[in-house]
């Protein structure tokens, strides 16, 4: 079974591993840092061997990476992998981000239906169905998400159930979380955010999260 490194330490930005299979332009490793888009969350983009990795997808518990034509790997070689750890860390930040928001949303305006996620490196969104526009209630989510986040929180990311890759992350104050993506260690790494709405149909609204990078 696949070794997925990148929730063991998903600060990791180099791997050394080896190719399990190779289907063509499709290979599989042994271990891997390089997380598939899954949960909303974009792919990592890397290399294996010194290719670039042009898709990543799940299939099973494993993780098949797409490399250029002629890559010339073969099961049992050993390789350096990397991944491009910026885009990654944004990755991180924005999803935990979401995450909170998404927590904050279900305690303070619930009962609502998520309807669609999409973690990018420039931004993350969460869709909602909802009739009444959730314009009114950013500045106070907002509020409550960035003191969450100043507040720089340990934060917890295991297991719930091993054998079937369930995971989940958890801060105090919180119940624990349902997900598989690559987390934080403290709250206070995701820095400040700011909240938008954007109308996306009737009976839908859609909540888009930015970094407040420092100038």
């Amino acid at each position: 079974m696949l070794r997925k490194v990148f929730w063991e330490d998903p600060y990791l930005a180099h791997l050394d591993t080896e190719i399990a299979k190779v289907d063509g332009d499709a290979v599989t490793l042994g271990a891997t840092i390089i997380y598939a888009f899954s949960g909303g969350q974009e792919s990592d983009q890397g290399s294996i061997g010194g290719h670039a990795i042009l898709a990543a997808r799940k299939e099973g518990a494993d993780i098949v990476y797409t490399l250029p034509p002629g890559h010339g790997l073969k099961p049992g070689d050993r390789v350096a992998t990397a991944i491009d750890w910026e885009r990654r860390y944004r990755l991180m930040r924005l999803h935990f981000a979401a995450e909170i928001v998404l927590e904050l949303v279900y305690r303070d305006l619930g009962p609502i239906d998520k309807i669609g996620a999409h973690i990018a490196a420039d931004k993350a969104r969460i869709d909602f169905a909802r009739a009444a526009p959730i314009s009114p209630e950013l500045p106070a989510l907002a509020a409550r998400a960035n003191d969450l986040i100043a507040a720089d929180l340990p934060i917890t990311s295991a297991f719930s159930d091993q054998a079937a890759g369930r995971r989940f992350w958890q801060v105090p104050g919180f119940a624990p979380v349902p997900c598989g993506g690559t987390h934080l260690r403290r709250t206070g790494e995701v820095g400040p955010i700011a909240l938008k709405r954007r109308n996306i149909g009737k009976g839908k609204e859609r909540i888009e999260i930015y970094l407040a990078e420092p100038t």
